[in-house]
This record gives structure tokens, sequence and C-alpha cells, in this order.
């Protein structure tokens, strides 16, 4: 059951159709766009005013770079280093710093809700290479013995702006839950550097946005349906920001006993985790805490995740119930738009 890139193609074009259609006719600005396949993941990236093919090309360079680095399988990448380095420091990018420290401070909040180093527990589970297992409990149990999120050390040295990264040599750690926010939000910078002033970066259930439209008015944003992947179930106007989606529809299996997994694992217990949400998305400025949010809180649940948003706040949230119903925090009253009669919606203080 795994979404194969045919249908994220058609989710892209949604994505783009819902942004970019009302700009039809407007003549205000110029557009060029791009579609590589990075990080497991068709992404699109568009641009508007004179600077903008110069922008595309900054931000596809970011994008490879990172997936070059990010990678935990490729032996030349920084991750492999990391989980090869039998406990030693290694040399990381500021964009890997990033990535740890914003997801630390998610781990402690969220009581070690998003956790990056899942990773021997999703590969065992066949996630990372589509060979789909539905492993025996002591070999969760070993797994489980690996996480160590709270033991990873990032070192920062100021005088040279350089970093380092350690952790018990047992741990792996995979970046499968940040990656694309972050990816996006270096893509943006990259493109803002270029003299680009209006764009969009959508990297699979990742939207980021540069400016307001050329025409001064706001970005529209489609939210899958996860009952429909093809289709959306409502559109939210935004600034510009990051919107990022996970769900248990982007990546799942059915085994041969006809029961359903997806690869969001509850740290604490290795399994995929169970509650009543099919997807949540997460709108912020930032897009790598709104890539780690949108795990921590899926991860949570209904209950948990509107409490940690009334707690910490900093951003608004949309949860898709498994019974239809659409939860969305208060800030976006104004922003979200239903479009499928088929859910009903509530705004949640």
């Amino acid at each position: 059951m795994k979404r194969t890139k045919t249908c994220y193609k058609i989710l892209s074009l949604l994505l783009c159709l819902a942004m970019l259609l009302p700009l039809s006719g407007c003549g205000e600005g110029k557009m060029s766009q791009s579609e590589i396949f990075a990080m497991d993941t068709q992404m699109t990236l568009t641009a508007y005013g004179k600077n903008r093919d110069a922008g595309i090309a900054a931000a596809e360079s970011i994008i490879r770079s990172m997936d070059s680095m990010l990678d935990p399988e490729l032996e030349t990448s920084l991750v492999y280093a990391m989980n090869n380095a039998n406990g030693s420091g290694v040399a990381v990018s500021g964009q890997i710093a990033n990535m740890i420290s914003t997801a630390q401070t998610v781990y402690k909040q969220s009581g070690g809700a998003l956790d990056l180093t899942v990773y021997p527990l999703v590969k065992l589970w066949g996630f990372i290479d589509g060979k789909y297992y539905v492993p025996t409990d002591e070999e969760i149990s070993a797994c489980l013995q690996k996480l160590c999120f709270d033991q990873v050390v990032l070192t920062s040295f100021p005088s040279s702006g350089t970093y380092s990264v350690s952790m018990p040599s047992y741990g792996q750690i995979s970046f499968g839950a940040v990656a694309k926010g972050c990816a996006a939000s270096y893509a943006i910078e990259a493109m803002r550097n270029a003299g680009v002033e209006s764009g969009i970066v959508s990297l699979g259930g990742n939207v980021q946005t540069l400016g307001v439209k050329p025409d001064g008015s706001l970005w529209t944003v489609a939210v899958t349906d996860p009952n429909n992947t093809a289709s959306y179930l409502g559109l939210v106007k935004v600034g510009e920001a990051a919107v990022v989606t996970s769900g248990s529809y982007q990546r799942n299996f059915t085994s041969l006993e006809g029961k359903f997994y997806h690869h969001l694992l509850k740290p604490s217990t290795g399994y995929p985790v169970t509650n009543t949400l099919q997807s949540v998305t997460i709108i912020c400025d930032d897009g790598t805490m709104a890539d780690c949010l949108s795990t921590a809180m899926f991860i949570l649940g209904e209950t948990q995740a509107l409490n940690y948003w009334r707690t910490y706040g900093g951003f608004d949230m949309i949860l898709i119930t498994n019974d239809n119903r659409i939860v969305c925090t208060s800030g976006l009253i104004e922003q979200f738009t239903l479009s499928n009669e088929n859910y009903t919606v509530t705004f949640t203080e």
C-alpha cells in the first residue's frame, strides 16, 4: 500500500493548482517552476519575478546537497558517519545542528514523542527499503534498547561556527521526521538570497512559502484528504509560512493477516501509534519546527496534542480524525475553509 511516485505527482499537481490557480491572468510577475525527485519525494519549486530562475537553481542546489548528506544508507553521507562513529564526535553542518537542536526541544517538551534515534525500528519494519515486515516482540524489544536521543550531544564552537555531534556507539539516527521541513526552510532562504520575493517549495507533505503572491494576496494551500489522497478536504490561507503534514496514509502496508501498519512509530513501544488521528498539519514560521511538531503531535494524539499547543503555542494545527472530524486551533478561524462535506470542522481554544 505504499504510495507510488505517480500518486505523489498527482498530489503535487493538486497542491500547485490550489496555490497557483488564483494567479492566472493576473500579469503580476512571470513564473518559473521546476520538479525534482529527492529525499524519496517528488518536489515542486516555484518562483516569481526577474530573479526566479536563479532562485530555483539555488533552492535545487540546497535540496540536493542535503539529500546526499542525510541518507543514512549512503556511505559518503554525514549521517552514515554519525551512525558509524562508535561514540566519537563527528563534525556536522549547520543544517544538521539545526535539526538536532529543534528536535531536542520537541523531544523534551513532548515527553519523547519525537525521537530521531528510532531509525533501527523504522528499518526493522521495512519502511526504509519497502520490504515490509511485522517484527516479533523480541526484535522490537532489542531495537528499543538502542533508542538514545536523550544522549545525543550537540556541541557548538562559536569561534569557528562549526558543530560536532556524538552519541552512544549503539545509537542510529535518521532525520526522516524533519529533513524535508528543514530542506524547505533552507531552500526558501536560498531563493530569498537570490533576490526572489515570492515563491513556494512543495516537498511532499511539506509546503513553505516565500512572501505572498505577486498580486499581494495570501497563498492557498490544500490539505490532503487522508481517505482520498488524490483530493483535498480543505484549504488554508497563509502568508509566509511552513505548512507540514504527517499522516498514517503516507507510508503504510497491510500484512498477510489483513492488519494495517503505518510508519509513525511510538518510541515507547516500537509499534505504529494507535489513536484517533489520520493526519496532523502544522502551520508555523519555521519549517524545521513544523516538521518536528507534525510527527510529535501525531504520536501524542488528539488530546495531548491540543494540550501541547495550549502550553507552548507558536503554531497552529489541523487534526484529522478517524471519524472524519477536523479540529483546528483558533488561529485558523479566518484561514481554513472546508471543501468536503464528508467532514465536520470545529475550532478550539
